[in-house]
């Protein structure tokens, strides 16, 4: 697959429908891709510490190549950031910025800056156009997609938020050779839920070709794209979950106790490790 044709999956919301891409490269295009679908010149990019340090002069400047000016809002990595004050701030730094309806809220990042940013978006000025850049397999196979979005409060995981459907995902498969073996596999937990649910067919190409989705190349975009449709058709149906989208739920309710038991801390148990379990 080259970087000039990204698998395309469409997630199918009416007036409100919008399109994955999946393949390497799209952090260099971002600005190219994200001028096509929305009107805005500015934007606000959320990520954190961790993420920043590795992709954001890259998107930074595929931002710039097609004309989108970025202004950057970095917080600290860690499940803790989904936080009312963390929530705070990236509304400040939105407002700060001056930008407006028409304007795009950008999340690069995993799952944590991606749920905080969606929310942000959601509630500035009453709703903002919003792009999820995940940086993370977990993400890129599940969060990004649909509009969930939400913080954490002290009484569980993910209680406080809003549905909030991007413009557009943007996941680069190239950003993943960056990430840690151990958020690999908790990503992969994932794309084995899609095939536990409904899916056996992949869940057993997943058991044929495990090595080469962790090793790369196409298997890897390809496992992305399947979970991806997955989900699309999932939230297609039900996109507020009401009845089919709680199946996405799949290994959730354990795990999401488990997490609050640990405290979120990620260095004892990261999100796709309690799905996983769960």
């Amino acid at each position: 697959m080259s970087e000039a044709a990204p698998v395309v999956v469409e997630v199918g919301l009416g007036e409100r429908a919008y399109d994955i891409l999946i393949g390497p490269g799209l952090l260099a295009r971002a600005g190219a891709e994200i001028g096509q679908r929305l009107p805005g010149r500015r934007a606000a990019v959320v990520t954190d510490d961790n993420v920043a340090a590795a992709h954001l002069a890259t998107l930074r400047a595929g931002l710039e190549k097609g004309g989108v000016n970025p202004a950057v809002i970095t917080l600290p990595a860690g499940e803790k950031t989904k936080s009312f004050a963390h929530l705070e701030e990236v509304v400040d730094g939105v407002l700060a910025a001056k930008l407006e309806r028409g304007d795009v809220v950008i999340a690069l990042g995993g799952g944590v800056i991606g749920d905080l940013t969606g929310f942000a978006a959601g509630i500035v000025r009453r709703g903002m156009n919003f792009v999820q850049i995940p940086t993370s397999l977990l993400a890129q196979v599940d969060s990004s997609v649909g509009g969930k979005t939400g913080i954490n409060s002290p009484r569980g995981k993910n209680l406080v938020g809003v549905f909030h459907q991007p413009k557009l995902v943007l996941a680069d498969t190239g950003v993943l050779d960056t990430l840690p073996i151990r958020e690999f596999r908790a990503g992969y937990a994932e794309l084995a839920k899609y095939g536990l649910i409904d899916r056996p067919a992949f869940f057993a190409w997943l058991e044929e070709n495990w090595q080469e989705v962790f090793a790369g190349g196409p298997a890897r975009a390809e496992a992305i794209a399947e979970a991806c449709r997955a989900k699309a058709d999932v939230v297609a149906r039900d996109e507020f979950e009401t009845g089919d989208r709680a199946l996405l739920n799949l290994g959730h309710t354990f795990g999401h106790a488990l997490e609050a038991a640990t405290q979120y801390d990620g260095a004892r148990l990261v999100h796709g490790e309690g799905v996983a379990i769960g």
